[in-house]
């Protein structure tokens, strides 16, 4: 009897979440972008970064390029696979529950492409490279923006479908947040070469973006760029969330230091801090 009332509730729960009616609550959390883990030096510095965060933070995310393996030789991979398992090692010793999205420099080396496991490692060790989750009423989605279409990068057409279905079975009051690595929205190349342009974004991303239209998108936290934005449109607030490693680990860039953004949820709203 204990048994079935335990499962009946679970249920309960999970239907509720996914109709958005558990009432948001408040939490803190951390989203840590563009690690760039390339040596046991780098490493150290991010186990650094995450003694660091706030005592209250009691959730991690992150923004994707969280070890280099792209641009590996096949002969090193292995000890690029060797610092995956390192940097999970770091996020589960933080004992929080911690979210991964994946990023350009997380697929594996050009020459080992073939379009079907280009992710394989990532996978390995974090997972699925696009999912969702809630947390205290919130609902988090975390896409894989580094597909490709036509030497561009796209949110595919199953990772589409999902997506549109995921949306259709949230209430439409429930808070979102998406993370992506690749961003939506960007000033980088107007702000820092006098030019538009649609490199470094992906390009269907007004189709993704019009999904949300009749739901309640709160934030939209990006990675990629090492740069520090903030741009607020149509009532959602988008960041480009700096960088843990800045430039390149070679100190801030184009003033942006070395940081990492913890978002305190009052509710159904939220307020913002990089933490240089």
């Amino acid at each position: 009897m204990k048994n079935s009332m335990t499962r009946a509730l679970c249920f309960l729960f999970l239907t509720l979440c996914s109709l958005g009616r558990i009432s948001a609550q408040e939490f803190k959390f951390a989203f840590l972008t563009d690690l760039h883990v390339h040596s046991d030096s780098t490493l150290g510095q991010v186990e650094l970064r995450l003694k660091s965060l706030s005592p209250q933070v009691e959730l991690l995310l992150s923004g994707g390029d969280n070890v280099d393996i792209d641009n590996l030789k096949s002969a090193d991979l292995s000890a690029g696979e060797q610092r995956i398992k390192s940097l999970k090692g770091l996020f589960d010793r933080t004992k929080k529950p911690y979210h991964m999205a994946i990023g350009n420099h997380d697929r594996l080396p050009r020459d080992l492409r073939d379009g079907t496991n280009d992710f394989a490692l990532f996978e390995k060790a974090f997972g699925q490279t696009y999912y969702s989750f809630d947390h205290k009423g919130w609902r988090f989605i975390v896409l894989n923006s580094v597909e490709t279409k036509d030497n561009h990068y796209v949110i595919g057409d199953k990772q589409l479908a999902w997506l549109k279905d995921r949306v259709e079975k949230t209430g439409k009051d429930q808070p979102l947040v998406i993370i992506s690595h690749v961003p939506f929205l960007s000033v980088y190349y107007p702000v820092l070469e006098g030019r538009y342009t649609a490199a470094d974004t992906f390009t269907n991303q007004k189709q993704v973006f019009d999904l949300f239209k009749d739901h309640s998108l709160k934030l939209v936290l990006q990675g990629h760029m090492h740069l520090y934005e903030e741009i607020k449109v149509k009532g959602v607030q988008f960041i480009t969330a700096g960088a843990v490693s800045g430039n390149w680990w070679h100190g801030a860039f184009e003033g942006t230091a070395p940081g990492h953004l913890e978002v305190d949820v009052h509710g159904k709203d939220f307020s913002w801090s990089y933490v240089k």
